[in-house]
């Protein structure tokens, strides 16, 4: 029994035919058929002869496409001005000069000796070992670099009050770049 399904769009028929078709399709015959779909504007097709199954399918449901509301529409910017031949060229206005800031205090930097992550802490949970406002000896430990899987504790070069911290916890650090701040005490 050989089942034969068309649509076109929503419309959809079957059909049933008592012939005896043969049980087997070539690539030739597959060919013609697809075209001949595509001709007549099929978008799907069924088809069952004893073993052989064939299914065609293409496109998809029609997609609806909003279009812009015809109220608004893109207006341009004006063009640029064009300089008016002969005359002089526009000379900018010279910039302002910024003023005198007041030279920063001369701090103290602290500097990673060694390329790793920052710690603030002996451990995690635990109070840092310096917080901005400390008062720092030197020798003083001030936070911990992990490098290969070893805590080295970082000791401060100079005694003072600790003014800035410069990296955030668990950050990764370079060699030489700046820890912390301090104002030393003389």
């Amino acid at each position: 029994m050989e089942l034969f399904r068309v649509s076109r769009g929503a419309n959809r028929f079957d059909a049933a035919s008592n012939a005896v078709p043969p049980h087997t399709m070539n690539l030739k015959e597959l060919k013609e058929l697809i075209l001949f779909l595509k001709e007549e504007g099929i978008t799907e097709f069924e088809l069952e002869r004893g073993d052989v199954k064939v299914r065609v399918k293409r496109g998809s449901e029609p997609i609806s496409v909003s279009l812009p509301d015809a109220r608004y529409y893109a207006v341009p910017g004006a063009p640029p001005a064009t300089p008016v031949v002969g005359s002089s060229p526009a000379v900018p206005a010279p910039a302002p000069t910024p003023a005198k800031e007041e030279p920063e205090e001369a701090l103290h930097m602290v500097r990673s000796p060694i390329v790793g992550t920052f710690y603030e802490s002996p451990s995690p949970g635990a109070p840092p070992f310096v917080k901005p406002g400390d008062m720092i000896a030197t020798g003083q430990v001030l936070c911990i670099v992990e490098a290969m899987k070893l805590m080295n504790e970082i000791e401060s070069d100079a005694a003072g009050e600790l003014v800035k911290r410069l990296v955030t916890n668990g950050q990764p650090i370079e060699y030489g770049q700046e820890l912390f701040a301090i104002r030393v005490r003389m």
